[in-house]
């Protein structure tokens, strides 16, 4: 039963995912970045939507009054990285855009990269890292002016259930050059949607958010720690059995 709405699933995401290609494209043209946003984040609500319809996946959310209020208001979201679903769900979480940090080569994927290649968004070549966080910084610091905040996921890649990946400094990097407070996000996505598996299993997604934590006068490294310190003991208390 798992794998047929699993292929429902899919073929929701592959009927759905050419249009809204094409649309974003063309409608490029003449809206703005943030118009650009809410098309591509009423799209990914469709997805998720139907993940809770075809594959019984719940989600729910902590700690949304942990979010900064007004319209500027900077932040840095710093997110658990275990699935295709929080890369999805996030954008129809938050009140503001959402500029993702990407590795450049997804914008070639068909459709779905094109669309993302005509947002306001920060796409990287990792080959050249001094470069790359020069990029990230410069852009940062435009989008968080603008008010949107800027999403990373610090482990890098996606990461298997249990696991914890190696934390990146390039986010507290960033909060510190741009001394825009960084916001922890533990998300257990994978008791439902394995890293790299195409099989979604029915059950409920966590999301916690953590408490603001200010960046200025901070080290870097340091501030990391406490964001990895954060996330990693929500995981263990969201998902235990994965963590025995």
């Amino acid at each position: 039963m798992a794998m047929l709405r699993s292929i429902l699933h899919g073929l929701w995401m592959l009927v759905t995912v050419v249009p809204w290609g094409i649309w974003m494209v063309t409608s490029s043209l003449w809206s703005n970045g943030e118009q650009m946003y809410w098309k591509a984040a009423r799209w990914l609500g469709w997805q998720i939507d139907a993940l809770k319809l075809l594959c019984g996946v719940e989600v729910r959310v902590h700690g949304m009054e942990n979010l900064p209020e007004g319209k500027t208001s900077p932040a840095i979201l710093l997110v658990k990285h275990q699935s295709t679903l929080e890369t999805f769900l996030m954008p129809t979480l938050m009140p503001h855009p959402l500029a993702y940090v990407f590795k450049r080569e997804l914008i070639y994927i068909p459709f779905f990269g094109w669309a993302m290649g005509r947002m306001d968004m920060i796409h990287i070549d990792r080959r050249q890292r001094a470069q790359a966080f020069n990029k990230v910084v410069e852009q940062g610091k435009r989008l968080l002016a603008q008010g949107i905040w800027v999403i990373m996921f610090p482990e890098g890649t996606r990461i298997p259930r249990g696991q914890k990946g190696n934390y990146k400094s390039g986010g507290t990097r960033l909060a510190v050059a741009t001394g825009a407070p960084v916001i922890p996000i533990a998300v257990s996505s994978a008791k439902v949607w394995p890293r790299k598996a195409f099989v979604k299993r029915p059950g409920v997604v966590d999301v916690v958010i953590g408490k603001p934590i200010p960046s200025v006068g901070r080290d870097a490294e340091e501030l990391m720690r406490e964001v990895e310190t954060f996330i990693e003991a929500e995981m263990r208390r969201l998902d235990p059995e994965a963590y025995r």
